[in-house]
C-alpha cells in the first residue's frame, strides 16, 4: 500500500484498535454476569470488528475496497464508544477506566481517519 508498510500489523490504526479492543474485553469481564449475552458480547463483537476490518481491507488489494472495510471499521469504532459510555453510565465500570478506553478509540479514530482521507485522495 505504501513505504514501510508490509502488512496491515504495521499500520497504526490497527495496532491503537487491538489495544483498545484488549481493554474491551478486560472492562466486560467485570460486567453483571445477566449481561453475558447482551452488552457484553455485542461490545466485544463490535470491539473485535474494528481491527478485523481495518486488515480485512487492507487484504483486500484494491484502494475502493480497503476504503470500505476501513469506514466499516469506523462505525465499529462509534458504536464501540456508544456502547461503553452507556455501560459506564449503568455503572459497569469507573469513569477514569471509560474515559481511558475512549481515549484510546477517539485517537484510532483520527488515525483511522486520516488513513481514510490519505486513500481518497
Amino acid at each position: 500500500m505504501s513505504d514501510g508498510i508490509k502488512s496491515y500489523e504495521d499500520l497504526v490504526a490497527w495496532r491503537l484498535a487491538v489495544s483498545a479492543c484488549i481493554d474491551v474485553y478486560r472492562v466486560t469481564q467485570r460486567f453483571p454476569s445477566d449481561e453475558r449475552f447482551g452488552p457484553t458480547q455485542q461490545l466485544r463483537r463490535a470491539a473485535v470488528s474494528v481491527p478485523s476490518n481495518i486488515a480485512e481491507g487492507y487484504g483486500r488489494g484494491s484502494r475502493q475496497e480497503y476504503t470500505r472495510f476501513l469506514r466499516v471499521a469506523r462505525g465499529s469504532l462509534n458504536e464501540v464508544e456508544t456502547q461503553l459510555l452507556i455501560a459506564e453510565k449503568l455503572g459497569y465500570f469507573g469513569k477514569a477506566e471509560h474515559d481511558e478506553t475512549r481515549e484510546k478509540l477517539a485517537e484510532a479514530g483520527r488515525v483511522l481517519a486520516g488513513l481514510i482521507r490519505s486513500l481518497e485522495t
